[in-house]
């Protein structure tokens, strides 16, 4: 809809939606792997500083996006680039440390659980986001769906509609960051008193 409201067409916005897509999907690879190898040096700590990375760089590439880029349709690559790029950053969080961490820590009879848990909460929150992005914009920026004309472009709702997302992307990278941060005091505990808990139920079998 951004895209729309820029003038591009649904091409150069669906293009613009994929690029997007194929960042995400090829950072999620990337901080995997890196998280894998530092996490050999710094076991206590990797996985979490690599998540806070992830979530931080979502202020900055949001911010560019949002604001520095000039909202026409002559940036095309600009936009482009970006988006690519915020997608190979921040995308790490699932596969750096979420997952392997609940594989450290939670025995292996509840695996599954929790990763059915996780998946549900984090989407219960995400299912939020639209509405929250709809009120923010319409609320406080003064968007009005009634004079915008989508398909034509609309410079006054772009602009409305960027600040709407920039305040729900930015608010929430930075208390996605905060909360990663207690990991730091209680996950090597956790880790091992999950390979104690291990360690005697393989003693009792």
């Amino acid at each position: 809809m951004f895209g729309l409201l820029l003038g591009f067409d649904n091409r150069s916005s669906a293009a613009l939606n994929s690029l997007f897509a194929i960042g995400c999907a090829s950072g999620a690879l990337l901080g995997g792997v890196l998280a894998d190898r530092l996490s050999r040096h710094y076991p206590d700590s990797a996985r979490i500083m690599c998540a806070q990375f992830s979530a931080f760089m979502g202020i900055p590439f949001s911010w560019i996006l949002l604001t520095v880029i000039p909202q026409s349709t002559d940036y095309w690559l600009a936009y482009a680039i970006t988006l690519f790029l915020m997608g190979i950053t921040i995308s790490w969080c699932a596969t750096s440390a979420n997952n392997p961490m609940f594989a450290e820590v939670v025995p292996p009879k509840h695996r599954t659980m929790i990763y059915a848990f996780d998946r549900a909460f984090e989407g219960s929150f995400a299912s939020l986001a639209a509405p929250a992005v709809g009120l923010v914009t319409e609320k406080i920026y003064g968007y009005d769906a009634k004079t915008v004309n989508i398909a034509n472009g609309s410079a006054q709702g772009a602009y409305a509609l960027s600040r709407g997302l920039l305040t729900m992307m930015i608010l929430p990278f930075g208390i996605c960051v905060l909360f990663y941060s207690p990991l730091y005091l209680v996950f090597k505990h956790d880790r091992d008193n999950a390979k104690v808990t291990r360690f005697k139920d393989q003693e009792l079998i």
